[in-house]
């Protein structure tokens, strides 16, 4: 047989062996999945975009193959996941989620403070604030991804017909209102709101014959709040204690909660739930333009194409001489039930890094990383001409209000529950006449024994 037959016959051998060998490689590989749609990522954008960073990463290395699952939909992906934990099919991966779809699956999570340890994960990149919305007894739940601050968003226009200043555009500054130097805090932002309070006759509620029955601007709104958000303006807490076996509302959210009671029944600046369902403040109380101020998160921006008027951001107030600013986060978090925790941790240190930029951006997420939040804050700038303070908001995440007004406590769902049961209360019509301080007992006393249904206390 000549040596060119001998060539051909090896060479035809070798091609044939390279499916096989090219299968093995990758049977070879840590598979790590990822499961997508228990928070954002459905959206045909946002899954183009995660299949393009699924295939880079697995073109940038051979050992680890990473797959993904994205839900059919955000309102499937609950039992989705429940069904692959039920089968011990558990993902390693999951995200981005906020803290309220991570309470669905309390349990879940994995402690990744000895991997951070472990592979030398830079933490300190982060504000400290951030970092310690995640930590819990359990340990490190999350690093931090995509944030949404608290602002005040307010409307120029109506600070300019009032002829009043702007709000402070930065932390430690002071307001002058009515030519009185004051510290920018939740007093100072009452005062300002009645004055930007307004009815059907131009009377503020300052004024004699001013009728709450008849407003038409109103100075200041907590927009789409959860209660818990509200009260960690003045300061965060934890609704249950373990140690004492106890919830306990700490003196700053009763004075929060009789701050709002005020701004509602007896000031009115802030609409009750009657004026906030009403056309006056339609398609959202900000975005109608009969608000001066709103306290929101930054994701409000995605809502606020029908505002006409010109507006601007300001810093959360102050209580007592702290900032609090409750926000908003979502993450990847690896689950207890990851068979290869290690692989999990290099593919979530990829989510955070190099496939940020592009998954912050097809999310609408802010980024944690501050490497990243120039480049973030030039496209808000793009879309908003009229804002000019965008400044203040990586500075706001060094407030971040903690523990998380989601954070989780015992029977988490009932008792969120009844913290939204006290705020329609509090917003209702029938909400001027209920007792306040009894009703905050009341809801203490009811947290407890919701609590008491799980951990037998």
């Amino acid at each position: 047989m000549s040596r060119k037959v001998l060539f051909i016959l090896f060479l035809a051998a070798a091609i044939a062996l390279m499916p096989t060998l090219s299968n093995a490689q990758a049977q070879s590989r840590t598979v790590v999945t990822w499961f997508v749609g228990l928070g954002t990522g459905a959206q045909p954008a946002q899954i183009e975009a995660q299949n393009r960073a699924v295939e880079k990463f697995n073109a940038s290395q051979n050992e680890i193959e990473l797959k993904i699952n994205i839900a059919a939909s955000f309102e499937a992906a609950y039992d989705a996941l429940a069904t692959l934990f039920a089968a011990g099919d558990a993902p390693d991966i999951i995200g981005p989620v906020g803290f309220l779809g991570a309470n669905s699956f309390a349990d879940a999570w994995l402690d990744l403070q000895p991997f951070v340890e472990k592979y030398n994960y830079d933490l300190s990149q982060f504000p400290e604030s951030l970092v310690n919305l995640y930590r819990t007894e359990e340990g490190l739940m999350g690093i931090p991804f995509a944030v949404f601050p608290s602002l005040i968003f307010y409307n120029k226009d109506l600070f300019d017909e009032a002829e009043l200043p702007y709000p402070p555009s930065d932390f430690n500054q002071p307001y002058v209102l009515n030519g009185e130097e004051r510290e920018w805090n939740w007093d100072t932002l009452a005062d300002l709101a009645v004055e930007l309070t307004v009815d059907a006759n131009g009377l503020t509620p300052n004024d004699p014959g001013f009728d709450p029955n008849q407003i038409r601007q109103f100075g200041f709104i907590q927009q789409w709040a959860l209660l818990r958000a509200e009260l960690n303006t003045f300061g965060g807490h934890p609704v249950y204690d373990p140690e004492l076996g106890k919830v306990v509302l700490p003196d700053y959210w009763r004075e929060q909660l009789r701050w709002t009671y005020n701004g509602l029944w007896k000031r009115h600046f802030i609409p009750n739930a009657t004026y906030e369902g009403s056309e006056l403040l339609q398609p959202s109380a900000f975005a109608s333009g009969n608000v001066a101020m709103a306290r929101v998160p930054l994701w409000y921006t995605c809502c606020i194409g029908d505002l006409k008027s010109n507006w601007d951001l300001a810093v959360v107030p102050s209580y007592k001489g702290q900032y609090h600013v409750p926000t908003d986060a979502d993450t990847f978090r690896i689950t207890k039930a990851s068979k290869n925790p290690d692989a999990a941790f290099k593919v979530l240190t990829y989510l955070l890094g190099e496939a940020a930029p592009e998954l912050l951006l097809v999310y609408g997420g802010y980024p944690a990383r501050p490497d990243l939040q120039e480049a973030a804050t030039k496209l808000r700038q793009e879309s908003f001409p009229s804002v000019t303070n965008w400044d203040i908001v990586p500075k706001s995440l060094a407030y971040a209000a903690a523990p998380h007004h989601e954070a989780f406590f015992p029977n988490f769902s009932k008792g969120m529950q009844r913290f939204a049961d006290f705020r329609s209360q509090l917003y209702g019509d029938t909400g001027k006449d209920m007792d306040l301080e009894a009703e905050i007992n009341k809801l203490e006393a009811d947290l407890q024994a919701i609590v008491a249904e799980v951990v037998g206390r």
